[in-house]
């Protein structure tokens, strides 16, 4: 049986224990280390359109398989928090930049969300739809938050904190505010509105609000050299 430990406290890793014939999928370029025992190759997964698919939502086309018996240690990108979803036959729809890695019970597919929802976040009009019986993991940058809405309940969220939610809930664009949100307001002009039942998974930090903070480190560096 696959064993799956999440380490870290701000900058967490997940290590993974593999035994033999065991096997997982990973993200290309998220391995930090592997047991020499564990066979690795890049693969679609599920044939070309499996790929195909993947690389529509601008995650890799290859995934890595790495097979046991041994060990293994991934992480994301950038400072933050993994976030373990066993899915257990139901589907969630993930930010495609936020997959990690998963079980090979769990099928990888794309799907269109609210028109407008990714495209206006900055996060692309497709996202990752992840259905099966088995474990998924997704990188949050900065803190990971889940909240689980009851029938009626509904958060708006600025669209580029949306980690993950359950596949079924509704979710839409709304606009906020008038000209003066549009012209000062730091928090943009949309915001996501998700609908319960269901869970849904936000990461405290996006990835402009990440950039945004390096800018000014980056033009000091610029001016410097």
């Amino acid at each position: 049986m696959i064993n799956f430990k999440i380490m870290g406290n701000d900058i967490q890793h997940l290590y993974v224990e593999l035994g033999p014939s065991d096997r997982i999928y990973a993200e290309g370029g998220h391995l930090i280390w592997k047991s020499s025992s564990v066979n690795i190759k890049a693969t679609t997964g599920s044939g070309f359109m499996a790929g195909l698919k993947r690389a529509i939502t601008g995650a890799s086309f290859f995934v890595l398989e790495l097979e046991g018996p041994g060990a293994i240690d991934i992480a994301g990108f950038a400072p933050g928090k993994i976030v373990e979803i066993d899915l257990g036959g139901n589907g969630v729809m993930v930010e495609h930049r936020a997959f990690l890695a998963m079980e090979p019970t769990v099928n990888y597919d794309v799907k269109l969300v609210g028109l407008g929802f990714g495209w206006l976040g900055g996060e692309g009009l497709l996202m990752a739809r992840l259905q099966g019986n088995g474990r998924v993991f997704l990188h949050a940058i900065g803190d990971a938050l889940m909240l689980e809405l009851r029938p009626g309940e509904s958060i708006d969220v600025e669209a580029g904190h949306v980690l993950a939610f359950d596949e079924g809930m509704r979710v839409s664009i709304r606009r906020v505010g008038g000209l003066r949100t549009m012209l000062f307001g730091e928090e943009g002009l949309w915001l996501a509105h998700i609908e319960g039942p269901g869970k849904a998974w936000l990461r405290t930090l996006s990835r402009q609000q990440m950039i945004m903070g390096l800018m000014p480190e980056l033009a000091r560096v610029a001016r410097s050299a």
